[in-house]
C-alpha cells in the first residue's frame, strides 16, 4: 500500500502528503485565518504558504512519519485537543476517540498523547497505515491497523467494547454526531461526549443537527455554526474562532479548561475574523 495522507488543511485546501513530502496543494477556500496569523504569522493563505507550513510540521514533529512525536505540550489555550486533554487529566473522560495520520481512528487514554496527536493537526480526510507508528500508539488502540480507516462511530463502539464509560469523540460530520448520540442512548451507563470540529462550509441544516446532538463545536469559518450559536445564545469562548459549549456538559468541559489555564473567558468584540464565513 502506498504511503499517502490526504488533508483538508489550512483554509480547507486539499493537501496530499506522500513519503514525508507535501506533493499536492489545492486552492484554499479561505485566504485569512486569525489562528495562523497569531501563531505562525501567516497573513495570507496562499498555496505556497500552506505547502511551507505543512512541510514544517513534517520536519518539526514528524507528521506523517514513523518517528512522529506522540506526546506534546498544549498548543492553543482553547482547542479541542486541549479541552480533551484537561478533561482527561481531571478524570472527566477516560478515553478520547480521535484521528492520527498513519493510524486512522484511535482510542487514546493518555492525556499527553491526546494532545500530542491532535494538538497540531486537523482536517485529516484519509490516511494509510504506518506500521511502526501504529505499534508506537498501540495496535490495540487503533480501530483498523490494516487500513487505518477513519470512522468515529466505529471508534466509539470500540471504546465501549474496551470498557470505557466516559468517552470523548471528535468528528467533522453532523451525521456522525447524530449516530454518536444514538450510540450513547443505546448503552446505559455510558457517556459519549461529541466534539464537532472542522465546520467551515457546513450547511445550515447540518449546523442545526450539530446543535441537536453535539456537546461542543468549533465555529471555524462556519456561518451556520456561528449563526445557530448566536440564535440559541449558546455559551462560547473566543471571538476570532469561537468554541461553543452546546450542552451543559459541553460548557463544563470548557469551564474546566478555563480553570486549568487560569484565564478568563474574555469577550473581544474587535477580534480578527476569517476573511469570510461560509
Amino acid at each position: 500500500m502506498k504511503d499517502e495522507h490526504v488533508w483538508e488543511a489550512m483554509g480547507k485546501a486539499r493537501v496530499v502528503v506522500r513519503d514525508g513530502r507535501v506533493e499536492e496543494v489545492g486552492e484554499p477556500q479561505l485566504k485569512y485565518c486569525p489562528i495562523f496569523d497569531k501563531f505562525r504569522g501567516i497573513r495570507e493563505l496562499t498555496c505556497e504558504a500552506i505547502r511551507e507550513n505543512m512541510q514544517f510540521r513534517i520536519d518539526d514533529f514528524g507528521m506523517c512519519r514513523a518517528d512522529r512525536k506522540l506526546r506534546m505540550r498544549d498548543y492553543l489555550s482553547f482547542g479541542i485537543s486541549e479541552i480533551m486533554h484537561t478533561a482527561m487529566e481531571k478524570g472527566m473522560i477516560d478515553a478520547a476517540v480521535i484521528v492520527c495520520e498513519g493510524c486512522g481512528t484511535v482510542v487514546i487514554d493518555e492525556p499527553a498523547m491526546v494532545q500530542g496527536i491532535g494538538g497540531r493537526v486537523s482536517g485529516l480526510v484519509s490516511t494509510t497505515p504506518i506500521p511502526e507508528l501504529i505499534r508506537r500508539v498501540g495496535t490495540g488502540k487503533v480501530l483498523d491497523p490494516e487500513t487505518a480507516r477513519i470512522d468515529p462511530v466505529a471508534g466509539a463502539e470500540k471504546a465501549i467494547g474496551m470498557g470505557y464509560k466516559n468517552i470523548a469523540v471528535s468528528t467533522a460530520s453532523a451525521s456522525d454526531a447524530k449516530k454518536l448520540k444514538a450510540l450513547e442512548n443505546a448503552h446505559k451507563g455510558v457517556n459519549v461526549y461529541v466534539f464537532v470540529v472542522h465546520t467551515s462550509g457546513m450547511t445550515r441544516q447540518d449546523a442545526e443537527d450539530v446543535y441537536s446532538n453535539a456537546d461542543v463545536a468549533t465555529g471555524c469559518a462556519s456561518k451556520g455554526i456561528r449563526d445557530v450559536g448566536k440564535e440559541r445564545q449558546s455559551y462560547y469562548v473566543g471571538e476570532s474562532v469561537p468554541i461553543f459549549g452546546i450542552t451543559g456538559r459541553g460548557r463544563h468541559f470548557i469551564d474546566e479548561r478555563i480553570a486549568a489555564i487560569g484565564k478568563k473567558a474574555e469577550r473581544k468584540p474587535g477580534a480578527k475574523q476569517p476573511d469570510r464565513l461560509f
